[in-house]
């Protein structure tokens, strides 16, 4: 266990850190899930810019990279172009 304050306190806040950015993370990726399991156009078209916010926000927070936020913009863009 650490013994200076200020690595105590390191500790409480990369774990704070740690759940904020886990849910985050997790409820993005839910709605990755949800809009590639989307076969209805319209539908699709509603969810593609909240989806697309969604993983912004996170590249922008560095919990994942802005080069992965923006693949995985470009192909859900593709997947629903192509409904």
């Amino acid at each position: 266990m650490a013994n200076h304050q200020s690595a105590i306190k390191r500790i409480r806040q990369s774990e704070a850190k740690r759940v904020h950015n886990k849910f985050y993370a997790k409820t993005t990726r839910n709605a990755v899930r949800k809009l590639r399991a989307t076969t209805d156009k319209e539908a699709a078209n509603e969810l593609l810019p909240t989806v697309t916010a969604m993983l912004d926000k996170l590249a922008k927070i560095n919990v994942i990279h802005k080069n992965k936020a923006a693949n995985l913009k470009s192909k859900l863009a593709l997947y629903v172009n192509k409904l």
